[in-house]
């Protein structure tokens, strides 16, 4: 018998775009499509909101160059972000942000280090392409660089989304 070892399988997940199943039935049923999701850092200090499309796979321009951990003193003394995912879905009357997901970042680009929990990213994403709302923790300055991002950005997808949206985005103090 010998000692071979066979080589470890990797796991991972494929984006696709499009309908992955192309009007077949068989192959690609059940597989996700991201084709409507878009990640927005929101820059709470610099107070603007952009999309950066790298953040799909952690290497958007704000994340580039760090080593993230979930020790927030690794990252003492960075920048405070948001990374909120955006999901698309249309209704009878046109496009609408369905679903809307933040979750914490912290980056210290002098020192190379960041703070985020990627599980938690990976699970907020999932949510708004569920079509969840879930931004009501977010403190007020960031709701209102959000919420106007989303209405300035496309005012019809903003005001045919769900009221959810608007009053977890509502902040109650105007001079933010």
């Amino acid at each position: 018998m010998t000692n071979e070892q066979k080589p470890k399988q990797k796991l991972g997940f494929t984006i696709i775009k499009d309908d992955p199943t192309d009007g077949h039935k068989g192959f690609g049923i059940g597989s996700l499509s991201l084709e409507n999701v878009s990640p927005v850092i929101v820059d709470i200090n610099e107070e603007e909101a952009r999309i950066e499309f790298g953040a799909m796979h952690a290497r958007s321009d704000t994340e580039r160059g760090v080593k993230f951990t979930t020790n927030r003193e690794d990252s003492e003394g960075g920048k405070p972000y948001w990374l909120v995912w955006v999901t698309i879905d249309f209704k009878e009357e046109g496009p609408y942000y369905a679903g809307v997901t933040a979750c914490e970042m912290v980056v210290n680009k002098e020192k190379r280090r960041g703070y985020k929990i990627l599980a938690d990213h990976v699970n907020r994403m999932d949510k708004s392409m569920k079509r969840h709302i879930m931004v009501d923790f977010m403190d007020d300055k960031s709701k209102k660089i959000l919420s106007n991002f989303l209405s300035t950005h496309n005012k019809e997808m903003w005001d045919r989304s769900e009221p959810k949206l608007h009053i977890d985005l509502a902040v109650d103090s105007p001079e933010l």
